[in-house]
Order: structure tokens, then sequence, then C-alpha cells
């Protein structure tokens, strides 16, 4: 999922294999991945949590409903391989799981000092936010080398088809992109300008900047969306586009790296006391609430698995279980 697997490359078409071929081509049977059973309540939070951090491994799992068990009464989750039983915290399960299949791993980092989990929120939505527009740059760069000729390839379907699924990544990205400009300004930007009036400005003076590129590359998809695949307009419309998304590519760049390197620090020395920061931490997931619920999934394809699980922990320390419920189940579907 998302920004940790490698590409694959495409095997060569079968009408370019000769008979001759097909021995030196069959694959040599692989292993089967490692059983892992799952044992645990279907409407538990951590329960998920775990089959979502299973999905990373390289292994096949078998979910047990306990709630569906007559002799079985968990109240939390119980991960069985071979062998080996293990439950407890979910800190305790996922380092078991690094310590059997190390790669890729979905425990938490270790770091030298804890920031402030509204500051590690912030950073891991531009982490997302940034992974994602490097996929639709890379996406209208192909366009353009291919003159928007398609490969041929079934998934991707016609020219008109491609763009229709680019359209429809890009405006889910535009969407999260300003809702999480939303949330800095209503949640993150007042703390600052409390403490030091006028600090944010750039970074406010930035979401003005790049909001109208945002918007044009909108309209500019929508227009060359309609147009023939074979008019010398569709490509030159091909080339804007893609000159305005790496403008906006090295504008969020930017802009990240000046808030994570001046402003958010700062919110470290701001003097908030725990229930503060846990109210905080509340009101940017209200804030992101519209995007966090039928984006979800398409927002943590952008983060690598350990800052996955990481985000996991401070959405389900933040929000009511209800709603951690429904998030959680839009990425195990």
């Amino acid at each position: 999922m998302g920004n940790c697997f490698q590409k694959i490359n495409k095997s060569s078409p079968s009408s370019e294999i000769v008979p001759a071929d097909m021995l030196k081509l069959k694959p040599l049977p692989s292993p089967l991945p490692p059983a892992i059973t799952l044992y645990g309540p279907s409407n538990c939070p951590i329960t998920m949590y775990i089959r979502f951090a299973l999905s990373y491994k390289p292994v096949s799992v078998q979910f047990v409903n306990s709630n569906t068990l007559s002799d079985m009464f968990l109240d939390s989750p119980v991960l069985q391989f071979g062998s080996e039983r293990v439950s407890g915290s979910p800190v305790t399960i996922l380092g078991y799981l690094d310590s059997k299949f190390p790669a890729p791993a979905v425990g938490r980092r270790r770091t030298a000092a804890a920031a402030a989990a509204i500051v590690e929120v912030v950073a891991l939505q531009h982490r997302s936010v940034t992974w994602h527009v490097e996929r639709v740059v890379t996406w209208a760069e192909d366009l353009v080398t291919r003159k928007g000729i398609g490969r041929g390839d079934r998934k991707v379907g016609t020219t008109r088809m491609e763009v229709k699924k680019f359209g429809k990544r890009y405006g889910e990205l535009l969407e999260v992109m300003l809702e999480h400009a939303r949330m800095e300004e209503r949640v993150v930007f007042p703390v600052l300008e409390k403490a030091d009036r006028g600090l944010p400005k750039a970074a406010n003076a930035d979401h003005a900047r790049d909001l109208p590129i945002m918007n044009g590359i909108n309209e500019d998809i929508k227009a060359f969306g309609v147009l023939d695949s074979g008019n010398p307009v569709y490509l030159e419309a091909l080339k804007n586009l893609s000159t305005r998304l790496k403008t906006l590519q090295k504008h969020c760049h930017e802009h990240f790296q000046d808030e994570e390197r001046k402003l958010l620090p700062l919110m470290e020395a701001v003097d908030l006391n725990k229930g503060q920061q846990e109210r905080l931490l509340e009101q940017c997931f209200e804030v992101m609430h519209g995007t966090h619920s039928h984006l979800f999934r398409f927002f943590i394809e952008g983060l690598c698995p350990q800052d996955a699980m990481h985000y996991l922990d401070l959405v389900s320390s933040s929000i009511d279980r209800e709603k951690v419920l429904s998030m959680f189940s839009t990425i195990l579907e």
C-alpha cells in the first residue's frame, strides 16, 4: 500500500512469447506465505488496528471474529503464529510482528524526544500530501511523454478513461490539501498567533498564493478532458498542466519545509497543559472529518507503514469509538 511498495515491471505480453520460451519463462513455484490467525472482536478498534498492520506483512491472515465463538470471550485481539500466541497492548503485538517479519516495519520509530501530538499530525499530513503530489506530477509527465496516448493496458483503459482517473485522483488530493490548510488556519495558527502576534502571517500568505494554482489545475484537467487526444491543443494543454503541477509541487515543498523548520517547533514552546493539547488534537480531526470520513484510505496510502500506524494511534486517541471504527473500516475494505 502507498509509498512503501516498489513498482513491479510488467511482464512481456503473451503475444511476444513463442512456445519454445514457455519453459524458460515459467516462474518457479514460490513458497506459501506464513499463516497467521488473528482472534478478536470485529467491532474493536484495536482488532482493526492489528488487522491493518498485518496487511503490510508478507503473511496470509485468517481473521476469527471472537464475537461468534461460544467458547471464546476475548475483549482484545490474540495473534497466533504456529505454536506461539501473543496478546497484550498494540505496541507488544506490533513489536512481535516486527521481530518475526522485519520488513516493512510497523512499530513506531524511536525518537530522541516526543513531539507534541498536534505537531506530529501536521508533519504526517505533510508527508501524505507530498507523496500524492509527487504521484500526480509523475503521472502528468508520463502523459506528456506518451503524448496522451494510452499504453493499451486494460487497467488504465482508453486515453479518455485515463484522463478521467487522473482527474479523480487530483480531485481527491485537492480536497485533502484544502482541508489540511483549513485545519492549520483554524487550529494551529491561532495558537501561534496568540503566543506571538503575526507569527503565522507568511504561512497564511502561502495558502492564499497556492489556492489559485490548485484551482487552476482543476480547471485545466476539466478542459483537456473533453479534447480529442489527436488535437495539437490537447498536447499543449497536457504540457501546461504538467508545468503547473511542478510549480505546485515546488511550492508545497517550500511551504512544508518552512512550517516544519520555523513554525511547528514553536508549538513545543507554547505553554499548553495536557488538556489543552488533547483539545487541539480533537479540533484537528474535527476539521479533517470531511476527508477522513471518505478519503481516509487515500490519505493513509501516502504514508509508509510506520507513519500510517502512528497516525492511526493519534486518531484513535483523539476521537470517539464510533468514528474510529468508521474510519478504520474504510482502510480494511
